[in-house]
């Protein structure tokens, strides 16, 4: 176990900037009620969001001309939410009760269950442990989610982030309390939209699915195959591609370094970048394909699904994002949550907007209120979000 428990420490040591931003924002949040007092008082998320829900259930059904199923409200603390997204992960076959076990124990803080993990099915927590520390790094920038028909309002940022923002602007806080409040009010609508969005996306969302899941099948084949290579072939491998050097006693962590270098999504990007993204093949140098025979094969698999998880995620996102900026960019409580929360405006919001949101607003301009509809049940490949006239072109 000693192996796989320094490999535990150093992965809650990768999450460290978080843990302590997640302790701090507790504690500030504790000032913060103290310090006001019974002199403001923001609404509780729930009241706000319960409020709103069937209201924009209507508004966000009639903008798309899609059907919003409804969906219920849900208003998980820091560690539900993060096992939450253990499910958000897609995982492979059977490995999602594995994903579910470690998401529990990386949000516990449980360094032993993670280490037990580890050794119990070494490839899976190589393929696995990524998503770990992805979504749980970015847990107090997430507001909200969307899965299986339910609507997750983060409650841990979402009820202190106002009365930390109130607090940190000082005296006097009634009349400082009217902008902050409606900055509070302007998060919690957008992340309804945005969620309520997400949730009649139906068929493109059964693509992202599907595709991930494939992506991680394909990654755990590639974890499987790393973890057989003999010490000779990882030792020559290593020191080929210029891998930090590991002692001979930690073999586990030679194999791991390996099998993160040569993991497509790093590897392939790396070497060829984003673009990768477009390709439709892909060539290896010699020496390492000869050290692993399969791997080529590996990455010619992995590009057709990873390119379809990309394309239906980007639409995805889009979609939502362009619906905000059409329904709530002229919303005073919009504005005033790009103010206090974001310290920004419209202007600098929607130059900030991705690729996906740039397809989807293109779209629109030639097909209007079936835009929707059309990317949902026909979704965009990754060559068309690039350039939305090939995807116009498709569907004439």
């Amino acid at each position: 176990m000693g192996e796989f428990n320094e490999f535990a420490e150093a992965l809650f040591g990768q999450l460290s900037v978080e843990i302590d931003e997640e302790k701090e924002i507790a504690e500030l949040g504790d000032r913060a009620r103290e310090g006001l007092g019974d002199r403001v008082e923001f609404r509780k998320l729930e009241e706000v969001a319960g409020g709103i829900m069937a209201e924009y259930k209507n508004m966000a059904q009639e903008f798309l001309g899609v059907n919003v199923p409804d969906s219920r409200l849900e208003f998980p603390e820091l560690v539900d939410l993060k096992r939450i997204k253990g499910q958000k992960v897609f995982a492979a076959g059977g490995a999602g009760e594995f994903v579910a076990e470690l998401f529990d124990a990386v949000s516990c803080g449980d360094q032993k269950k993670v280490a037990e993990m580890m050794e119990k099915d070494t490839a899976k927590y190589l393929v696995y442990s990524t998503y770990a520390i992805q979504y749980i790094s970015k847990i107090t920038t997430t507001y909200g989610d969307y899965m299986d028909g339910v609507v997750y309002l983060n409650k841990f940022v979402l009820s202190r982030y106002p009365q930390i923002i109130l607090y940190k602007q000082g005296e006097p806080f009634e009349s400082r309390f009217k902008e902050v409040n409606s900055g509070y009010m302007g998060a919690v609508k957008m992340t309804v939209l945005e969620e309520l969005v997400h949730s009649a996306q139906g068929n493109l969302h059964s693509v992202n699915r599907r595709a991930a899941s494939e992506v991680n099948r394909i990654n755990e084949e590639l974890a499987g195959i790393i973890m057989s290579l003999d010490n000779s072939t990882v030792n020559s491998l290593s020191e080929y591609c210029q891998l930090q050097a590991v002692p001979d006693d930690f073999p586990f962590a030679k194999k791991a370094n390996l099998f993160f270098f040569l993991n497509p999504d790093h590897f392939l990007t790396e070497q060829i970048g984003p673009d990768v993204m477009t390709f439709t093949h892909v060539e290896i140098d010699p020496k390492i394909g000869q050290a692993v025979p399969e791997l080529l094969e590996i990455y010619k698999k992995w590009l057709v699904p990873i390119q379809q998880h990309h394309a239906a995620f980007t639409a995805m996102e889009g979609m939502a994002g362009f619906a905000i900026e059409e329904m709530l960019g002229n919303d005073p409580d919009f504005q005033s949550y790009l103010a206090t929360f974001m310290g920004t405006d419209m202007s600098s919001y929607q130059v900030r907007k991705g690729m996906g949101t740039g397809f989807v607003r293109t779209v629109h301009q030639d097909l209007g209120r079936d835009t929707f509809s059309k990317i949902i049940d026909i979704p965009p490949n990754t060559r068309e979000l690039k350039d939305a006239q090939l995807y116009l072109k498709k569907l004439r």
